[in-house]
């Protein structure tokens, strides 16, 4: 057996990090490469009770190097929109997220290295499974995710438009910009031009801390907006000493325990998000498929996907509302540092689930 081609243990991935959740088996699930991913593993959880009609119920996706204890700690509860005693939550981890199969945990012959390249549309296809399959859902009442998970949504909305009453994206585009790709790139580079890579077949992922953690200050310099470090919000925002108090105790901190595979593996996706495939490259008609009562919602600051950006694809998709939620802290606004961040999405949640 070559170097490697064994699964690596990591405990951030564990429930002891993670908190409960379970496991789909999605059994061998064909995916949009062509290849199959075999044995795959969806990771769940759900908050809330399930209402006789099925009507209530609520899919929350995750963003990249994001799990879902993290959208369950910020953005549900009692008193939030997404309140698991008016609505049955899902959270679901996407593939490669490395709690769901990935890269690390996945056995030979499909270990490290060896991973498929998966799709945001594999990641809609298996929690399309999941929500028929485990609990019977047919509708929707809500999808909503950031960044990453608006990605989902996107896919969600466009692929199956009776399913989907209503759609949240948050800080996403409909399509992967350009400048998005090539920031992307430097991600990739960041960690495959460490040496001790080894082209994928590393013993742990702790070994490539150098790698890792020139992949955190890339991410911080784009993810944090340029007002968050002139007025130097780590301080009263995040509660730092200092820039460099900032990115060692935060954004390199944030990172060290992931698996580097699991964060390329969602990159490779993040990268080539884009639902006009649907519709023969036609953005448009991709986004006028969508029947469900949208809203967009990017983030101020945000320099991954300006407001812009989420503008001009609201304006495509029939109906949507745009509401532009302000935060200086940029696109790493979505974590809920700032109160006033998620006041300003449970309003917008709220106005869209009371229609």
């Amino acid at each position: 057996m070559e170097r490697g081609e064994t699964m690596i243990d990591n405990p951030f991935y564990g429930p002891a990090m993670q908190g409960d959740f379970r496991l789909f088996d999605l059994g061998n699930l064909i995916l949009t490469c062509g290849e199959t991913l075999r044995g795959a593993k969806l990771a769940y959880r759900t908050l809330g009770t399930l209402n006789a009609d099925k009507s209530n119920a609520v899919l929350v996706t995750t963003w990249f190097s994001g799990t879902g204890k993290v959208m369950q700690d910020v953005y549900v509860g009692p008193d939030h929109a997404l309140n698991p005693d008016r609505y049955f939550i899902i959270i679901v981890d996407q593939l490669g997220s490395g709690v769901s199969s990935s890269p690390h945990n996945t056995p030979a012959p499909q270990a490290m290295a060896k991973f498929p390249k998966l799709s945001i549309s594999d990641d809609v296809a298996a929690q399309h499974r999941l929500l028929t399959e485990v609990f019977g859902i047919h509708e929707l009442a809500l999808v909503v995710g950031g960044s990453m998970g608006g990605q989902q949504v996107y896919e969600w909305a466009v692929t199956y438009p009776n399913m989907v009453a209503r759609a949240a994206v948050i800080a996403a585009t409909a399509k992967i910009s350009f400048h998005q790709q090539v920031f992307i790139e430097t991600l990739i580079e960041a960690i495959t031009s460490d040496p001790a890579w080894a082209g994928g077949w590393y013993t742990a992922g702790t070994d490539l801390r150098a790698g890792m953690d020139r992949m955190a200050r890339i991410v911080a310099t784009a993810g944090w907006s340029a007002e968050f470090y002139q007025t130097e919000r780590w301080r009263s925002v995040i509660g730092m000493s200092s820039l460099d108090d900032f990115i060692n105790g935060v954004m390199k901190a944030y990172f060290e325990p992931m698996d580097p595979h699991a964060l390329l593996t969602q990159m490779h996706k993040w990268q080539r998000a884009d639902v006009s495939r649907h519709a023969g490259g036609d953005l448009a008609a991709a986004l006028a498929r969508i029947t469900a009562r949208t809203m967009i919602l990017p983030i101020s600051h945000d320099m991954f996907f300006p407001p812009g950006e989420c503008e001009a694809d609201c304006r495509l998709i029939p109906g949507a509302q745009l509401r532009v939620i302000g935060s200086p802290e940029g696109h790493m606004g979505l974590n809920g540092f700032a109160p006033e961040y998620m006041e300003q999405v449970n309003r917008y949640l709220t106005e869209l689930l009371s229609d």
